[in-house]
């Protein structure tokens, strides 16, 4: 993902919306939204170069997002895909499924959200690696600091939030808001080789961009009960709807 908004238990209604957009190289294959053959629990699209995903749903009650982070040079592609780390915690199986044991230096800069047994958790990787409690509100990030988010990501919290306490029935019409190309100043720090640089100086939610632009926009919303659905709406370099897909799905008490 390149930009996610998140509301975390911030309204009487819904204990988890987030919101977000995958900015990705056109060329580079991927999977829609589905149930994981392998892991029918698992909900998320797939990364087909790589095996892993960038965001995704465990109906085991485990929710993750990944941001890459700007500002610390080119990725080395040597290190381990960052997408790994959200296919083991939300699997609840192999290698990286309990983070806390996860050297985190071993990948590419990243954010990561994860949400799991009612407590959610920020990760980051540089320029330390740290891991803290998600407090109870809407947090925004792109390819920024949690602490320090950009003004894109500033400007869809405000947007999710105004949803929440006017229109926050129908999680579908959150699609809109990603839609959003108006332009953004970018804030970098240091050298960024990231493919995040083929932004131009300014940019929009949502990127159109034929070489690297939005390839879809995720919808998650999760009422108090566990009620929960996922929504992706995918399209093309030429910023056309290609598809669509919403999943539902029941977290544990």
């Amino acid at each position: 993902m390149c930009i996610i908004s998140l509301a975390w238990q911030a309204h009487p209604h819904w204990k988890l919306v987030a919101i977000g957009n995958r900015d990705e190289m056109h060329a580079r294959p991927a999977q829609p939204l589905a149930r994981w053959q392998d892991r029918e629990h698992m909900l998320a699209g797939k990364d087909i170069q790589a095996g892993g995903t960038w965001l995704g749903i465990s109906e085991q009650g485990r929710f993750a997002v990944v941001t890459n982070l700007s500002g610390y040079g080119a990725p080395d592609g040597n290190r381990a895909s960052r997408g790994d780390l959200l296919k083991d915690f939300l699997a609840g199986e192999g290698r990286y499924s309990d983070l806390s044991g996860v050297s985190f230096s071993d990948f590419n800069p990243f954010n990561l959200i994860t949400v799991e047994e009612g407590e959610a958790l920020v990760h980051s990787n540089r320029p330390d690696a740290v891991s803290k409690r998600l407090e109870p509100g809407i947090h925004g990030l792109s390819n920024g600091s949690l602490q320090n988010p950009w003004a894109k990501a500033k400007h869809l919290n405000a947007a999710l939030d105004d949803w929440l306490h006017n229109a926050s029935e129908n999680s579908a019409d959150l699609l809109d808001l990603l839609t959003d190309r108006s332009t953004y100043p970018l804030t970098t720090a240091g050298n960024n080789q990231s493919p995040a640089q083929l932004e131009p100086a300014s940019s929009g939610i949502f990127i159109l961009n034929p070489v690297y632009g939005t390839r879809c926009s995720t919808v998650v919303a999760i009422d108090h009960q566990g009620n929960g659905s996922i929504i992706e709406r995918r399209y093309s370099a030429s910023a056309i709807a290609t598809g669509q897909d919403r999943l539902s799905f029941t977290w544990p008490d």
